[in-house]
């Protein structure tokens, strides 16, 4: 089982040293190198105290592109991974957001520098509460997460501009398409565990929902049902 260092998020958690500047700014370097090139985006990326989100046995790794275990026997994805994400999501400052996995809350943190508004879901009472107190601490007002199945969407807050799923799924819930606003975007891996699975970009248009495969993945899944023990 994982330590839970991020309990409690400590006062000095923003503090950026020289070595840890200059480890975002490689990060950064790298990213441009695999075809990030939304300024906004690796603005995002640059700013943000990776480390924060990560318990203290794997903060040396924090700027290395690579996904890394946290609490309730999950992950975070490499920033890599993310940044493909967000970037083809689009975002704007108009936008609202609904991100169904909110995991360590470093993806939903890249999420709120760049939206207008982040609702992100997990169905880890663990993770929701430590996401919450990281996006505190980052001032990220604009951040709001739930504890509850994820796979069912948030209507109460619904219609959201762009819907992101941070595990895979055999087939997007029709539940959480309907919660789309008119052209909005939602973005999931797609496809059974433990093969690739196709990163799916789905347009909500009048005439018909638009399915395009972005990119091939490996996820590991989503799963119905809120955790209470967790």
């Amino acid at each position: 089982m994982t330590d839970h260092p991020g309990s409690i998020v400590p006062e000095d958690a923003t503090a950026v040293s020289l070595d840890e500047a200059e480890a975002r700014a490689g990060l950064v370097l790298a990213l441009r190198g695999r075809g990030i090139g939304d300024r906004s985006l690796l603005s995002a990326i640059e700013r943000l105290p990776r480390r924060l989100f990560l318990s203290a046995r794997y903060h040396r790794l924090a700027y290395e592109d690579a996904s890394i275990p946290i609490e309730c026997g999950q992950t975070v994805s490499a920033p890599s991974y993310v940044a493909r994400v967000v970037q083809a999501l689009g975002l704007t400052r108009d936008h609202r957001v609904l991100e169904v996995g909110t995991g360590s809350g470093y993806q939903t943190a890249v999420l709120g520098h760049l939206a207008g508004e982040v609702d992100s879901i997990d169905r880890y009472k663990t993770l929701v509460e430590l996401a919450t107190q990281r996006a505190a601490a980052l001032k990220l007002k604009n951040v709001r997460i739930h504890h509850a199945d994820g796979l069912g969407g948030l209507k109460e807050r619904a219609p959201f501009d762009r819907i992101v799923l941070t595990g895979a799924v055999p087939d997007v819930p029709e539940v959480l398409i309907s919660q789309l606003a008119p052209e909005g975007i939602l973005i999931a891996p797609v496809g059974e565990p433990g093969k690739p699975q196709a990163l799916t970009r789905i347009l909500r248009g009048a005439a018909g929902d638009d399915y395009q495969e972005i990119d091939r993945v490996r996820l590991v899944s989503l799963t119905q049902g809120r955790a209470d023990r967790l």
